[in-house]
């Protein structure tokens, strides 16, 4: 078997993966960035990309279903779900292809193509798609492999077609009826968008609320939206088995209080959570440790207790967003080019659920603050009360922000609204800048902007 020694080798060319592989070469290092599939990782090829590409279309529907509202009167809407996942797949190629080329003219880094496994701590072994098989070896390496849908365990799912995050995105015509199992993000962006694009769309939920992590009030106006959207949420709700029925129909055995019934769909979408991609990589022959799902188990620093062996992005447990993934390769970046110490200590993790309309987060929540015996006093208004959101027709939704009364510091908030993850992020930034909440409540905004209601908001506090 062939061996070539490298200086760095990251396997998996995500969001964090790609950039650290290119600062390194580009530094000098003789560098292999490994990818057994394509490269960009979850976000750009089955991720953030062609989600976000596909809530647009289905976003477009739903305007011009409500055309008649601002007065302007069309026709029958019809949805073309081939011209949607064509729509969608040239976006995704033309982001990888893009990437792809990139990383190829870097002098210094080698792309290879194919699966990588560990035979000692800095051993791997990687199998390429031409069936060779090469053992490389370098100083530090990089794990990125990020992670994948999560299959729950349902009596009889292997005797049904169901879907997934990724698979559902490759339908060529709109379910009839569209079960959902699950009520995170994932779940909720894609329940909306396919009752958008015509579906009837069910949501069961094994908890008590959608959202399970975000405050009662938040969750509970974020499901008063999607019902209103027409969508069915069954809270308190697990399915127990599912079997085929006639051609193109499930049916769906759920236990609940009330008992037992059976549920009849045409489609589903199982969005109960993701794993590590890590089942591959033989960590145990590097002595690497994990977590007991399998996530890479790292100090603030990224580094596993391997020395020399990090981990980045979603394969190490945590919040798994792209931008947390291109903070990790900062970090990275800093420590290894730089002689630096940066760590993950105190960042803030900001996210948005880009349902319609979009929740944005940053910072404590309530539940949060109440966990962790934190002083606090709570800004809210409705959106309704937003001049802008009324003027277009787009009142539904809360604000919602944590202070500090003694500080006078934003603690965190919660933009249930039209354009929520955009005033969530101008809400960071003055977290970020240590502004206490007083800057933006007395603030000069343009009129009539989202950002005016700020002032409204910090001025509401209970």
């Amino acid at each position: 078997m062939a061996n070539t020694t490298y200086d760095a080798i990251i396997i998996g060319s995500g969001q964090g993966g790609g950039p650290i592989a290119t600062d390194l070469a580009q530094a000098g290092h003789k560098t292999a960035l490994i990818e057994r599939e394509h490269v960009g990782g979850t976000c750009v090829n089955v991720g953030c990309t062609p989600t976000k590409t596909m809530i647009a279309s289905a976003r477009a529907a739903y305007v011009v279903k409500r055309a008649a509202d601002f007065g302007v009167h069309t026709g029958p809407v019809n949805v073309d779900m081939r011209r949607v996942r064509q729509r969608k797949r040239d976006i995704v190629t033309s982001y990888r292809q893009s990437s792809e080329q990139r990383t190829e003219q870097i002098q210094n880094l080698d792309l290879l193509r194919g699966e990588a496994s560990f035979s000692g701590p800095k051993t791997l072994t990687v199998r390429f798609t031409n069936g060779e098989t090469r053992q490389l070896t370098a100083n530090t390496i990089i794990i990125d492999t990020g992670d994948s849908p999560a299959i729950p365990p349902i009596d009889g799912l292997d005797t049904v077609p169901y879907l997934d995050s990724t698979s559902i995105m490759e339908l060529d015509s709109v379910p009839e009826h569209l079960v959902v199992v699950g009520a995170g993000y994932v779940a909720l962006e894609f329940a909306q968008m396919f009752r958008r694009f015509g579906s009837q769309v069910t949501i069961l939920q094994r908890g008590p609320q959608i959202l399970s992590k975000e405050d009662e009030d938040i969750a509970s106006e974020m499901a008063k939206i999607l019902q209103e959207d027409g969508i069915t949420i069954r809270t308190g709700t697990s399915p127990t088995h599912v079997q085929k029925a006639a051609e193109n129909t499930i049916h769906i055995t759920v236990k609940s209080e009330k008992g037992e019934e059976t549920l009849t769909a045409s489609h589903l979408l199982l969005a109960t959570g993701r794993r590590p991609n890590t089942r591959h990589l033989n960590l145990e022959a590097a002595g690497i440790k994990t977590d007991q799902k399998g996530y890479v188990q790292v100090n603030e620093r990224l580094e596993t207790n391997v020395t020399g062996v990090y981990a980045i992005g979603d394969v190490k447990g945590g919040p798994a967003f792209t931008h947390i993934s291109y903070d990790d390769y900062r970090i990275l970046r800093a420590n290894l080019l730089h002689h630096g110490s940066a760590t993950t200590r105190g960042r803030l993790v900001p996210y948005t659920i880009f349902t319609d309309p979009q929740l944005g987060r940053v910072g404590l929540s309530e539940k949060e603050a109440k966990a962790q015996n934190i002083t606090y006093r709570v800004a809210r208004l409705p959106m309704s009360s937003v001049s802008r959101a009324l003027e277009v027709d787009e009142p539904r939704g809360v604000m919602k922000a944590l202070i500090d009364p003694e500080s006078k510091q934003i603690l965190g908030c919660a933009i249930l609204g039209i354009d929520g993850g955009e005033i969530m992020s101008m809400i960071e930034i003055a977290m970020m800048g240590k502004l206490p909440y007083t800057a933006l409540k007395d603030g000069v905004f343009t009129h009539p902007t989202l950002a005016e209601s700020l002032n409204s908001l910090f001025t509401s506090i209970e």
